[in-house]
């Protein structure tokens, strides 16, 4: 393979790499096994696209169950309910499993956990506090609240009516009231079908139990199936991951100094594609988290701030106003009240964020500025200042004005010149200025030093 094609051959390949990364995996398993998915963080698209995937490879497979393994806070409200209709349609036995011990199955994650054929909990896990908030974390007005909580309870009446009146009694308390139980109690009121210690004690007691799926009857065999793990590809982990505050408000430091690098010294690509490429990425783990927008006008305010700082310096105010700025947008960004704590991000992590960008992005505003302030090095620009010998001695020039025109080196080469006045050859002169193809010179009385190829 020729070089010339080679970098062709390597390009071609990138999509289909992608392609592969974004469908992960293929996954097989015999027949009759349960695939165990772990879930851990907020609910996410990314989440749902996993559980798809593992939903489907049961399907494609004649899987005994799909196990998942929850840990989470809650999530948004859509991406819920994408995932809950997921549950309900799949003809193959879905089982949420809460644990190990100590971890949560808040807010989305009950409605999940519901949803499936079959559900056990961990000793001292938790399940509830589904009460709904806004996009910003805080509550939401009556009207609109009660339309979404109402719309919730006939949702989780309908997942818990075959458990009996106190299990749909206790879902609707997790709505209304934001009630949360310990897996006792969940267990106690029909909310749950089991409490393990972990997994395979689950799929255990779960053998032989009779679920609905999809409209039939189906016997959970559970007991001695083979338990097949399967992780989340590559491009799921990174998008599940950018539902994390800390990094988004990273992402968010890095992207906006870089773009407005590449508007004040266009030309360069590598500064402009990492701010859009990490703005993109922020943007989308902005979408998955309750956050307040005015937050976000407070970032983009204190980066003008601080341009207009390095334009026009002066004793630092407007440099520590952008900085406080920075640090209120962070906060209003993500700590607005009613903000679940998963979306929430530590004064800390603030602090040491603000205090990087704000040195960072200073430092290099003013290493650009100073840049384009020095004296270029190449092109006639770069001559201006330099010295040289006069090879041939100027003479009136022919035009008849009052200058006087004759040839000097400088920098090595022989240029056309003028002065103001006769220079004889071997004088020293300096460059004032080019025109065309002409430099413009004057006699450098007294000149120590004399460009070195001159």
């Amino acid at each position: 393979m020729s070089r010339r094609l080679f970098p062709r051959f390597v390009l071609a390949l990138v999509p289909l790499l992608l392609l592969w990364l974004a469908a992960g995996p293929v996954w097989a398993q015999e027949q009759g096994d349960v695939i165990v998915l772990e879930a851990e963080g907020p609910v996410t698209p990314a989440m749902a696209s996993y559980f798809e995937r593992g939903v489907d490879a049961g399907e494609e497979g004649d899987a005994a169950a799909v196990l998942i393994i929850l840990d989470t806070p809650g999530g948004g409200l859509e991406t819920t309910q994408e995932i809950i209709r997921l549950f309900r349609n799949a003809s193959v036995p879905v089982i949420v499993y809460v644990g190990p011990a100590g971890v949560q199955a808040a807010s989305a994650g009950s409605l999940l956990t519901l949803a499936a054929h079959a559900s056990g909990m961990a000793p001292e896990t938790v399940i509830g506090a589904a009460s709904p908030v806004s996009g910003g974390g805080e509550d939401i007005g009556d009207t609109l609240y009660r339309k979404v909580v109402e719309d919730l309870k006939a949702q989780v009446r309908s997942l818990a009516e075959r458990r009996g009146e106190e299990a749909v009694a206790l879902a609707e308390a997790m709505i209304e009231e934001a009630r949360a139980v310990h897996a006792g109690e969940a267990l106690d009121a029909g909310l749950i079908d089991a409490v393990s210690d972990d997994a395979p004690g689950l799929l255990d007691q779960l053998d032989g139990q009779s679920v609905i799926v999809n409209g039939q009857e189906q016997v959970l065999r559970t007991a001695e199936a083979q338990r097949t793990p399967r992780e989340m590809n590559v491009i799921e982990r990174a998008l599940h991951a950018l539902s994390n505050p800390t990094l988004v408000s990273i992402l968010l430091a890095i992207a906006v100094p870089s773009i407005l690098i590449e508007l004040r010294s266009p030309g360069g690509w590598v500064a402009g594609f990492v701010g859009v490429v990490s703005l993109a990425l922020a943007f989308y783990g902005l979408g998955q988290l309750p956050v307040n927008w005015f937050g976000l006008l407070l970032i983009g305010a204190a980066f003008v701030l601080f341009l207009m700082e390095v334009h026009a310096p002066g004793v630092g105010a407007l440099a520590i106003v952008g900085a406080l700025s920075l640090f209120a947008g962070m906060l209003v960004l993500f700590n607005s009240p009613g903000s679940p704590e998963f979306a929430r991000i530590s004064i800390p992590v603030a602090v040491a964020i603000t205090a990087t960008t704000s040195g960072f992005f200073l430092f290099l505003l003013t290493m650009a500025l100073r840049a384009q302030r020095e004296q270029p090095l190449t092109g006639k620009e770069g001559l201006i200042g330099r010295t040289g010998r006069v090879r041939k001695t100027f003479v009136p020039a022919p035009s008849g004005s009052l200058t006087f025109a004759g040839s000097v080196l400088v920098h090595g080469e022989i240029w056309q010149a003028e002065a103001e006045e006769a220079v004889k050859t071997g004088e020293k002169v300096v460059v004032t200025g080019a025109e065309g193809f002409t430099l413009r010179v004057e006699r450098e009385a007294g000149a120590d030093e004399v460009d070195e190829e001159s």
